[in-house]
């Protein structure tokens, strides 16, 4: 092939990968510590910073009777040359050596090996990979335990967060550094070997490697001999050094074993990857070469992507049935390795035990009753627990967003009673208008006459201010006008009331993700007072705004636990509920059953939606307030928590607590 030319644009990839479950954020999965199948001499990193090797062995193979290809040729000094900076001290003050006696250039330093630039890694690699290994997934806790939560769980290239954009700046970076050398070095080849060298210290080699590697993980053995000869990268890269490279040659062997073990959807693709490549080799477009290798990584990975998922989906069952076996003998493992501290939780459960309710739904909880009464009181946003129990190591993620859903429904509650005390208000104020309207001609003639002792005349609009109801129930006055004679007082209850909880839920819905729940509310409580004073037809006024906000973000204020203590026991009770109809299921069939329920009344976050409540016929949702889908979530976390710790922990302090009474009674 002729030298390739032209400039090329960089794009995009992310080549990590992340599991697509219930929104799980990244967690650390092992990563291989293994390194790529890699020939230790041809290796760039050893190239570049390893002591040096005889300075006549090559770096690369060259062909006779062309260039010297990575190749350094030694430094000679003359025999005759001063050894008075030499170390060696057993030269004779003699003129010229022996022959027989090479000691002069022995007594000379070695020659330094030229450093090049280090070559960034690849986007995609067999080590990024590695964690999509079938053996990885069945020795991944974490992933053993989502799986009992997300019936679709599967991977997915990571472009999420922090972590993702960083990697995706990395994988540009390779992108860009390889479409720099590329041009190099049809450019300026001398230039290019200065920098570079001669040898694979330099992107294409490496990521024709890494392809190479990922395919061998892809192909079964009979398959590996093939791409072993279609793919050697030493015999490209010497053609690639001489101009002769047949890079159409390589994309259609390439696309050829790709399409022969990769699913017919993907082939689309493949031929995309093959035409770019093609048209780079055919046009010198360098920009089209740069296009076709990111489609190849990109091809690959998703190749990698599928088999993992396949081999998820058919490991489900058996993952599911072993949950509580494997997570006992994990727990177990770290606990008596010191890596896991059960003191916290410990102390919780026994605490829990000293202030737990006796005899509350006993018969749907049984020996659970509690755990599950700790808990709920554990998620409540009064609770002072600043970090959950280590039993819920796996759990952390699914607690918190249950905790956020309790948090919004308690919010909302807060505002309808709000609403409803200002609409009661407005129409106590409707009443007295309406009183003293007969007596306003009379009383305006009056005014003309005199103003009282004063003899000013009194302007009709004067009026008694209107009232707000404290948090305490006391009615202060507001600083607003009280508006004209003749308004009708709003309706508490009925489509109104209904409407303005499906504003409150749109503003939730749309609200930007925070750190912090309170956080989250202390922005979202302007916007909803004033949905309130619209819909009660009310002056706006800001000190409803500040009343608002301390009643949602004061979790230690009077409303607050008022409506968190309601709450609270509509959960216990509906938890009650599912955990009787469910703890008698066990594995698949828990997860079927429950996956059955959450499909027939929907999740919280579902049924809020807009489109959601356009389906069903007259929604009461401030009556349920995701609190029946809560207590499903809550049911179905505890009972597979239970059945993990329940006899490696919480009996056996269970047990501890009665001997401890019955000592205590003798």
């Amino acid at each position: 092939m002729a030298d390739q030319g032209g400039s090329g644009g960089i794009g995009s990839h992310m080549p990590t990968h992340r599991r697509q479950d219930s929104g799980a954020a990244d967690e650390p999965i092992p990563a291989e510590t293994t390194t790529e199948t890699r020939n230790p001499e041809t290796s760039p990193e050893k190239q570049a910073f390893s002591p040096p090797p005889p300075q006549d062995l090559p770096r690369g193979e060259s062909s006779a009777g062309g260039p010297t290809l990575g190749r350094i040729a030694p430094v000679r000094f003359p025999s005759n040359s001063s050894n008075s900076g030499s170390d060696v001290g057993e030269q004779d003050g003699a003129a010229s050596p022996s022959p027989a006696q090479p000691t002069a250039p022995l007594s000379r330093p070695p020659p330094k090996k030229p450093s090049f630039a280090a070559v960034i890694e690849p986007p995609v690699t067999k080590a990024t990979l590695s964690e999509l290994d079938v053996h990885k997934i069945l020795h991944n806790p974490k992933l053993r335990h989502d799986i009992n939560f997300d019936h679709d769980l599967h991977f997915r290239p990571n472009l999420d967060g922090d972590k993702g954009r960083k990697k995706t700046e990395k994988a540009n970076q390779f992108w860009k550094m390889f479409q720099e050398q590329l041009i190099l070095f049809v450019t300026d080849r001398d230039s290019f070997r200065r920098q570079h060298g001669n040898g694979d210290n330099w992107c294409l080699p490496t990521l024709l490697m890494a392809v190479k590697d990922i395919i061998q993980t892809l192909v079964p053995q009979r398959d590996r001999n093939m791409l072993n000869e279609g793919l050697d990268v030493k015999q490209l890269m010497q053609e690639f050094n001489h101009g002769v490279a047949d890079l159409e040659r390589l994309a259609q062997s390439l696309s050829s074993v790709l399409k022969q073990h990769c699913a017919p959807m993907r082939d689309d693709w493949v031929d995309e990857m093959y035409q770019q490549l093609s048209r780079g080799n055919r046009n010198d477009d360098t920009d089209e070469l740069i296009k076709g290798m990111r489609s190849l990584l990109s091809v690959l990975e998703a190749m990698k992507l599928d088999v993992a998922n396949h081999q998820i989906r058919c490991l489900r069952p058996m993952l599911i049935e072993d949950t509580v076996s494997f997570e006992q003998r994990f727990f177990c493992k770290r606990i008596h390795a010191g890596k896991l501290d059960t003191s916290r939780a410990a102390a919780w459960y026994m605490e829990s035990q000293r202030l737990s309710t006796p005899n509350l739904h006993t018969r749907e909880f049984g020996d659970m009753s509690v755990f599950f009464q700790a808990f709920t009181k554990m998620l409540l946003p009064s609770s002072t627990m600043d970090k959950f129990p280590s039993t819920f190591l796996f759990d952390e993620e699914r607690i918190v967003k249950v905790r956020a859903d309790l948090y919004d429904c308690i919010a909302l509650e807060i505002c309808m009673r709000k609403y409803e005390e200002l609409s009661r208000v407005s129409e106590t104020m409707w009443h007295i208008n309406r009183r003293l309207s007969p007596l306003s001609s009379e009383g305006s003639a009056r005014s003309s006459r005199s103003s009282g002792d004063f003899g000013v005349p009194t302007p009709a609009s004067s009026r008694p201010s209107s009232f707000v109801h404290s948090d305490r129930g006391s009615m202060n006055s507001s600083p607003r006008n009280s508006g004209l004679f003749g308004y009708q007082p709003a309706v508490t209850a009925g489509p109104r009331a209904e409407k303005l909880y499906e504003s409150f839920l749109d503003i939730v819905n749309t609200a930007p993700a925070a750190s912090q729940t309170t956080k989250k509310w202390k922005e979202l409580a302007p916007m909803l007072a004033v949905q309130i004073i619209r819909t009660v037809e009310e002056p706006y006024t800001g000190a409803f705004d500040d009343q608002l906000t301390e009643a949602v973000t004061n979790v230690h204020g009077a409303i607050f636990r008022e409506v968190e203590a309601a709450v609270h026991k509509r959960l216990i009770d509906a938890l009650a509920q599912s955990v009787g109809s469910l703890r008698n299921l066990s594995g698949v069939s828990l997860i079927t059953a429950v996956s059955r329920l959450q499909g027939v009344m929907g999740s919280w976050s579902q049924a809020r939606s807009r489109t959601a409540r356009q389906k069903r016929n007259n929604p009461d949702l401030r009556a349920d307030g995701g609190v029946a889908d809560m207590a499903l979530r809550l049911a179905h976390i505890g009972l597979l928590h239970f059945r993990v710790w329940g006899p490696i922990l919480y009996s056996r302090l269970t047990i501890q607590a009665e001997e401890d009474e019955d000592v205590i009674m003798t």
